[in-house]
């Protein structure tokens, strides 16, 4: 290849970023060549990047060398599918619990003041075979606990999740993100198997118990964000980044309708297997993660040298390579493995990143999004049970489908997203606020439309399913927005927004108690649904006023100086 034709991955960064570290990655011209073959001049080259540029290719391909080099498989997506896969259990753990707590309590020993309400704010019983239903009788739980108490069990889980958040991401941005985010699901999986045991116990040890398992599941979402920082070109985050979390949807989708049909087994008693399994698989990922994944590209013992070049180039980091080949096996070795990157050991400048107007807006959007996800997840399966009078299957069924179409929808957003990036029909600023208020309202419009089809379980369906799933647009709208601020400080500054956003995950099912308070009525639960709405929307309203795409000057590195050979 002529030292000036423009790969791909030289365009990812001259065109797109047009920064001035684009410019190493075209290499000194010169008049000719060893076989007496004019070079391109400089202005030609100029002229060919122009175009380049301008053309309908996709901004993030594999260079030749990467592309020719092995059998299409890279360490990259075995470092998504694990991810993937990670998000899939721990979701699986934390949600299981919201179809469980259904065949955990009886219904019928609470006593529920409806008696002063009139029968059309409430819905009918069903005939047998409809709602999805049918006539086999439901066995009552064990445990005595009403909405208040529910939500408290419920909600603790969040208690331990928020708490861990920023220590989460910090950890990885320091230690790097494999151990963090492997332990942390190792944690969650080993407190899982506990529940069963804890519940039967006491119910304040059953709390602690989910506190604790939050607390090891708090680490993975920040540590995440760290590693996708280390390992993903930045022309590829969103689509990558919507199949690596949407392993939480996948994970939401199996485990609601898998767990609700263990509920209704005898096998290991019932709802404690739904635990004891979702737990041990959680065990089982551990042992794969840590064997797969690196922290960064330059710690993989197996990644092709293509790769490896074509992710570092594409992230604006300098490999120092020994350019002696007669040294290779002394100094090159220790010479590939150092790269000018970032220095994470500086001291975090927390003033500057807790009074920074965009980073409080992504906090804030994503608090309204997290009270109406949290509002749907743990409270939904209640909604269902008590109001529309579904059995506890076609209850988790029925709830796990809109984690499907979500799924879809966000890989889909995401996708599109990219290439109106790549082709510059959008900045990226304007492709974060659009995706984010298609993230934010029209989920909100299917929380409002529940409110105005009252017990036809069909459009109830369709709203969540349908209208609902456009959340999955949140991966191409704030949730990349963290890198693009800062990538030295993706993890820390996730962290925090996120942990923000899950204190809603111990408050909405503790507000949502309180307005239930013993009254399963279409009336209570319509609050329910309109203060979600309002808040989602809300948020996404301040997103938009104050969002910004632009690396925060406190975010930028001094450069330091490479290690100097003997």
């Amino acid at each position: 290849m002529p030292p000036h034709k423009w790969t791909d991955e030289s365009r990812d960064a001259s065109c797109y970023y047009e920064d001035a570290a684009a410019s190493r990655l075209r290499r000194p011209s010169s008049s000719s060549n060893e076989d007496g073959t004019l070079e391109r001049s400089d202005d030609e080259a100029d002229d060919e990047r122009e175009a380049f540029c301008s053309g309908d290719r996709p901004l993030i391909r594999s260079s030749a060398g990467e592309a020719t080099d092995g059998c299409g498989v890279k360490t990259r997506h075995i470092f998504g599918l694990m991810g993937f896969l990670g998000f899939a259990v721990v979701y699986a753990m934390r949600v299981n619990l919201s179809v469980a707590i259904v065949a955990m309590v009886n219904q019928t020993a609470i006593p529920h003041s409806n008696s002063s309400v009139i029968d059309a704010d409430t819905c009918p019983e069903p005939e047998p075979g409809r709602n999805g239903t049918t006539p086999t009788p439901q066995r009552e739980g064990e445990f005595v606990w009403d909405e208040a108490t529910q939500g408290l069990v419920l909600g603790s889980f969040f208690y331990g999740y928020v708490l861990t958040q920023v220590p989460g991401g910090r950890m990885a941005e320091l230690y790097g993100g494999k151990k963090i985010y492997g332990y942390g699901v190792l944690i969650t999986a080993l407190f899982t198997m506990l529940t069963p045991l804890a519940a039967h116990w006491d119910l304040p040890l059953l709390v602690l118990v989910r506190i604790l398992e939050g607390m090891g599941e708090g680490v993975t979402y920040p540590a995440m964000h760290a590693m996708l920082a280390q390992w993903i070109p930045p022309l590829e985050r969103n689509k990558f980044a919507a199949v690596v979390y949407a392993g939480s949807n996948i994970g939401t989708v199996i485990s609601m309708p898998l767990a609700g049909w263990l509920c209704s087994l005898d096998f290991l008693g019932g709802w404690p297997s739904a635990f004891y399994i979702f737990g041990l698989l959680g065990i089982l990922w551990f042992g794969c993660w840590m064997y797969l994944v690196y922290d960064k590209p330059a710690d993989h013992p197996r990644i092709s040298m293509a790769e490896r070049e074509y992710i570092e180039k594409s992230l604006h980091v300098r490999r120092l390579i020994n350019e002696d080949p007669d040294d290779e096996e002394e100094e090159g070795q220790e010479d590939r493995d150092r790269v000018e990157a970032v220095r994470v050991e500086d001291p975090i400048p927390w003033r500057s990143l807790l009074t920074s107007v965009p980073m409080w807006a992504i906090l804030l959007t994503q608090c309204g999004q997290g009270w109406a996800f949290y509002t749907q997840l743990t409270e939904l399966p209640t909604y269902m049970s008590n109001i529309l009078h579904f059995d506890i299957q076609s209850n988790a069924l029925l709830n796990a489908v809109p984690y499907l179409t979500a799924w879809f929808v966000g890989i889909a957003c995401s996708t599109l997203a990219d290439w109106m990036l790549a082709r510059r029909y959008i900045s990226l600023l304007n492709s974060y606020k659009l995706w984010n208020t298609v993230a934010s309202v029209v989920p909100s419009l299917g929380l409002i439309g529940i409110i105005y089809v009252g017990c036809d379980w069909v459009w109830v369906t369709f709203m969540l399913a349908g209208v609902g799933s456009f959340g999955g647009a949140v991966y191409a709208g704030n949730q990349m927005n963290h890198i693009a601020l800062s990538p030295k400080y993706a993890g820390t500054m996730y962290g925090i927004t996120n942990s923000a956003a899950n204190i809603c995950g111990f408050l909405a099912p503790y507000v949502i108690g309180l307005i239930i308070n013993h009254r399963e009525t279409l009336t209570q639960w319509h609050v329910v649904f309109w203060m979600a709405a309002g808040l989602n929307i809300a948020g996404n309203f301040i997103y938009l006023i104050f969002a910004s795409a632009d690396e925060q000057s406190w975010s930028k590195a001094r450069p330091t100086t490479p290690p100097q050979r003997a």
